[in-house]
């Protein structure tokens, strides 16, 4: 009897195997191929984006770039983006937190050059190698009043006259000087400032205004008054008076004196006057009064109505009659004891005066004045 082979049943598994396809291992190979590869390719792109970002821009002419006070190195590199110095703002804000760089950063005006190596401009930014600003040089002499200090940098094309008297009117913009704090509210002054701007050569930037000049020369004050013996504020408190009353008699002394070493004499003259109930009867307030200087003054002119006129009143005038310097500030601060109450101008071309302790005597120093020039 003949029987019909039948297949082996291992073979017919195999055959289903065979015919299904791949098997599962050979498609998680190719799943975590295709995903690695991927991968790879994001990360390319990725690093060539960061690569183009950082690389320098194309060369271009030398650009002036403002990095402002108060400005994050964050904000900045927007501003280098924008002028062309770097590609991409956003890729160098984390190329600095990664570098650890920004923190140095000065404010200024750069001059910077599309096509720089982007090391090259954070060791520039943080160096501070800025644009050296433009700048104005003027001189204030010693013992210019207010009216010749507009005068001078009118003249020179620096500021408006009358504005710059209106601001020498006022205080309430400069809370932050020490030294016009005690200028008293007083209508008599002819003007607020006067005295308190310092007279020294300056130089700013070109384009400064008016208020920062008179800013500037304010802050120069209380520079020069640090540099004052440390117990000079005792000192003052000795002589009785407060430090408006200080500057008063410092500009007289300025304004009456030329020969250094008699700063202390007049500067003692003045406080014997006080405390003898005086006139001071100082020619320097008379001349504070006209619009003009004169050689020498005559007597209509002594008889002007005015509380600067120390030939109708007793003390001192309201205010400084000009800008003392530190010597005859210190002059006022300490001043030279002696009796003398008067005091002549010699006519003999040296500057010097004559010195008095009486009236008698005093009239002797002016006849001899007379024979010099006589002579």
């Amino acid at each position: 009897m003949d029987y019909q082979k039948q297949p082996v049943k291992g073979a017919q598994d195999a055959g289903r195997k065979a015919r299904r396809g791949p098997s599962k291992a050979r498609i998680t190979l190719w799943v975590i191929t295709s995903l690695l590869g991927l991968f790879i390719l994001i990360a390319a792109s990725i690093a060539f984006y960061i690569w183009n970002g950082l690389r320098p821009t194309s060369a271009g002419e030398v650009r002036e770039v403002v990095l402002e006070n108060g400005m994050s190195p964050f904000e900045f590199a927007q501003v280098l983006e924008d002028q062309g110095i770097i590609r991409n703002g956003f890729i160098f804000k984390y190329y600095l937190r990664y570098q650890d760089e920004g923190s140095r950063f000065q404010a200024g005006t750069y001059e910077l050059v599309p096509g720089m190596d982007i090391d090259a401009v954070i060791a520039k930014l943080n160096a501070g190698e800025t644009v050296q600003a433009e700048t104005i040089r003027f001189t204030i002499p010693e013992g210019f009043t207010v009216a010749q200090i507009a005068d001078s940098l009118s003249k020179d094309g620096l500021v408006d006259r009358d504005a710059f008297l209106a601001l020498a009117d006022g205080t309430s913009q400069w809370a932050d000087v020490e030294a016009i704090r005690g200028i008293p509210d007083n209508k008599d002054l002819k003007h607020r400032l006067e005295g308190y701007l310092f007279p020294e050569t300056y130089e700013m930037e070109k384009g400064s205004t008016a208020e920062e000049i008179v800013d500037r020369m304010l802050k120069e004050l209380d520079r020069k008054l640090v540099a004052l013996p440390e117990e000079w504020e005792e000192a003052m408190k000795e002589r009785g008076v407060n430090f408006h009353e200080l500057m008063t008699i410092a500009s007289l002394v300025e304004r009456e004196v030329v020969v250094d070493k008699e700063r202390g004499i007049v500067a003692g003259v003045i406080y014997n006057r006080l405390k003898a109930k005086m006139p001071l009867q100082i020619d320097a307030t008379v001349q504070y009064l006209l619009d003009k200087q004169k050689e020498r003054l005559l007597e209509k002119d002594l008889e002007v109505e005015s509380p600067y006129n120390t030939y109708k009143v007793n003390g001192l005038p309201p205010g400084p009659i000009a800008s003392p310097s530190l010597k005859s500030i210190e002059a006022a601060l300490y001043p030279e004891t002696s009796e003398f109450l008067f005091y002549v101008t010699k006519k003999d071309g040296s500057n010097e005066h004559l010195f008095a302790r009486t009236f008698s005597e005093h009239n002797r120093n002016i006849r001899k004045s007379n024979e010099t020039a006589q002579n």
